[in-house]
């Protein structure tokens, strides 16, 4: 075969080609078959599948996070209920609008049963601070170093949360030579705001 036997071929008679014509004009036909199935088809075909696993990385990384939170999640409920029963003995803590007077009462109880001498009990004005008001009360009470600590102590100890706060201790003129001081100081006892219907 020759490169002049190329000019004459005929292509209305492919059946009488030489047979290495015939089979490079395969190969060419196959060729220019695939490559337009690849332009119009596979290669949008090959960006979706590209876009996919992108987002199968971003997909398995949320998947995982999940996974763990609902691995996890006996777990969180048990700690939220222990939350919850923790807020709720605190809010006990916390007295209602009735229970205030009586809590007074016993802060200068606590006062009075450590031998602490009252020369200012004042409550001050409620103020509000989210779901719970605050209650401050100016105190200045004279006696012994072990008397004040007794008497915080006994605050302490009382079933209502009540803080001190701003405790200034000075010494003042005591009887029959004990050392007396003077203690200022502010009580903070805290109170639950119910919820107002809206």
């Amino acid at each position: 075969m020759k490169l002049s036997d190329l000019n004459n071929l005929d292509f209305n008679n492919v059946g009488g080609w030489p047979l290495p014509i015939k089979l490079i004009a395969i190969l060419l036909l196959v060729s220019a078959i695939g490559g337009a199935g690849y332009y119009f088809d596979t290669q949008h075909m090959i960006a979706e599948l590209k876009k996919t696993e992108a987002r199968e990385g971003e997909l398995r990384q949320t998947f995982e996070q999940k996974w763990k939170k609902v691995a996890n999640l006996d777990a969180f409920r048990a700690q939220l209920d222990e939350m919850n029963k923790s807020f709720g003995a605190m809010l006990r803590q916390l007295p209602d609008k009735t229970e205030v007077a009586d809590l007074l009462v016993d802060i200068s109880q606590t006062g009075l049963a450590n031998g602490l001498e009252f020369q200012l009990f004042k409550p001050g004005g409620e103020a509000r601070r989210g779901f719970y008001a605050e209650l401050p009360i100016q105190l200045q009470v004279s006696g012994t170093y072990h008397q004040f600590g007794a008497f915080v102590s006994g605050i302490a100890a009382l079933p209502r949360i009540v803080t001190i706060h701003d405790v200034t201790i000075k010494p003042s003129g005591g009887k029959s030579g004990e050392k007396m001081l003077s203690m200022s100081a502010v009580a903070k006892t805290y109170r639950y705001l119910e919820e107002t219907p809206q």
